[in-house]
């Protein structure tokens, strides 16, 4: 059973409904520390891993950095002075992390080595009953926050298992090779390779990039923070919140230029591309076909130097197989390599895969999301009371900051915990119609924006539809999101007897018509 710091089965009268929160990454953490400050202290954090960090544990692949400037991507409301650079390296990150769950107070609420694979709720009960393993636990709510980019994607191509080199995935990076002098393939070429690639082909004696799509590349206007700007933000703290919404406010008008005319993004690529790149045929395969921001828009300085050398080639033709040598393409060329590194990504459509989750009447989260992954404000899904998701289906930014869509929904969250607690419901179900509703708002903004234009990327399922990205400004998510609207919820209080019983029923029945 549970420890003593575990989240308890019944709703406490002083300290609310026990909380169940999925994941000690960013999101995890946030809503601990939001549920804290309101008093609702009966949560538990279920991590997978032995250490927080979440993405920022994960991913240790040289190079590992965040694209979004550090004022955007820290807590709102934990600003610290003490940054030295502009964007900052996985392990700033993590350390960062590392620090505000000791400052508030949450490592006890951490439960290590704990990755729930199954969760099911109780309609009597109003308990949602998770399992890792053979051991179990129980809770009123459940909060789900792990994420879109943590579940390695490997490419199903023939015969990768024969290949007698060193091969691993970006995400689960073997420290132990050394890279000095070797013929390293790289098959794939997103945001992590263009983190990783200019640092490997330092060492290596030649890298091979396989791209199925070239990726539109930007400079990244890194640099150090002067000695009296750090000064300035630790004597007067406010004055990091003024450059916070300096970099919020050019992430909205980004995103503007998305929905717009991509022009001066290409011309952008293209002008830093050809200040590297000489060879004409390289330049033909690393020019994309596509609008920029239909696939992540990377931001690099070291990426075209790094293209621009001589031992670094890029080939297009398709794969088809792997060999024990290296890879076989399409055109019958193989080509021999020691080591293979496969950066291709994750799965990010398949949301809270592979836990099962089942909610009233035992429906399968699997069936709800046949068509592809929705939810209310990408939090809440109808039938499957008390449960919420940080990070959720269409709730992935192209041009701002996620840690400012995490905090909303993390508020949002704590609204609905408290108003469990102060109106004494067992559960809180989102109602079809509404979740209907704000998905097809959504669905109309991403059909009208780049990202559903012409090509595969993981912002989409197979059959086209944008599962991951918020196609609006992101204060209109804050706005939508700054309370809830609870009409929009079907309420069941814990004294409900025969009424209740009726609008189980109904819950039922709509849960089966769904």
């Amino acid at each position: 059973m549970a420890l003593a710091h575990d989240v308890s089965a019944q709703a406490d009268a002083a300290e609310g409904p026990s909380v169940a929160i999925l994941g000690a990454g960013v999101a995890g953490i946030c809503t601990a520390i939001k549920l804290k400050a309101k008093g609702l202290t009966n949560f538990t954090i279920y991590e997978k891993a032995s250490e927080i960090g979440g993405t920022w544990r994960e991913n240790t692949y040289p190079g590992c950095s965040c694209d979004v400037p550090l004022h955007m991507y820290q807590f709102s409301f934990d600003m610290r002075p003490d940054w030295t650079k502009k964007y900052v390296f996985a392990a700033d990150i993590k350390a960062y992390l590392e620090s505000v769950v000791d400052k508030y107070g949450l490592r006890g609420h951490i439960r290590f080595n704990t990755e729930i694979d199954d969760a099911r709720f109780d309609e009597q009960t109003g308990l949602w009953t998770l399992k890792s393993g053979d051991r179990s636990f129980e809770a009123n709510v459940l909060a789900a926050g792990t994420g879109q980019l943590h579940r390695p994607a490997w490419p199903n191509i023939k015969g990768r298992e024969s290949f007698q080199g060193e091969s691993w995935h970006s995400a689960q990076w073997n420290h132990s090779v050394d890279l000095k002098g070797k013929r390293i393939g790289v098959i794939g070429n997103g945001a992590s390779a263009i983190q990783f690639v200019p640092e490997i082909a330092k060492e290596a004696g030649s890298v091979t990039i396989f791209q199925r799509s070239a990726s539109w590349v930007l400079p990244r206007p890194q640099r150090e923070f002067y000695g009296w700007e750090q000064a300035i933000y630790k004597a007067l703290p406010w004055t990091m919140n003024i450059q916070r919404w300096k970099i919020y406010w050019f992430g909205e008008l980004l995103f503007r230029t998305f929905h717009t005319s991509g022009d001066k993004l290409k011309q952008m690529g293209i002008d830093e591309m050809e200040l590297y790149v000489s060879d004409p045929e390289k330049k033909r395969k690393l020019t994309p076909d596509y609008e920029p921001g239909c696939k992540r828009v990377l931001f690099a300085n070291d990426w075209w130097p790094t293209m621009g050398m001589d031992h670094v080639d890029v080939v297009t033709d398709g794969i088809e197989e792997i060999t024990p040598k290296g890879i076989r393409t399409k055109d019958g060329v193989e080509h021999e390599f020691d080591i293979i590194v496969y950066s291709t990504g994750f799965d990010t459509t398949h949301f809270l895969g592979p836990m099962t989750m089942k909610g009233l009447a035992g429906r399968d989260l699997k069936d709800a999301w046949k068509t592809g992954a929705e939810a209310h404000h990408g939090m809440t899904v109808s039938g499957f009371p008390n449960f919420f998701m940080l990070y959720g289906p269409n709730t992935n930014l192209g041009h701002n900051s996620i840690i400012f869509m995490i905090e909303c929904q993390a508020n949002y969250i704590t609204q609905c915990v408290e108003k469990l607690k102060k109106d004494n419901l067992l559960y809180m179900d989102v109602k079809p119609d509404a979740q209907r509703a704000s998905n097809e708002s959504v669905q109309h903004d991403n059909a009208n924006s780049v990202f559903a234009s012409g090509c595969t990327s993981w912002y989409k399922t197979e059959s086209g539809k944008v599962t991951n990205n918020w196609a609006n400004y992101t204060f209109k998510y804050w706005w939508r999101t700054r309370r809830p609207d609870y009409n929009e919820f079907t309420l069941r209080t814990r004294t409900s007897s025969a009424q209740g019983a009726g609008a189980e029923a109904g819950l039922r029945a709509a849960a089966a018509a769904e």
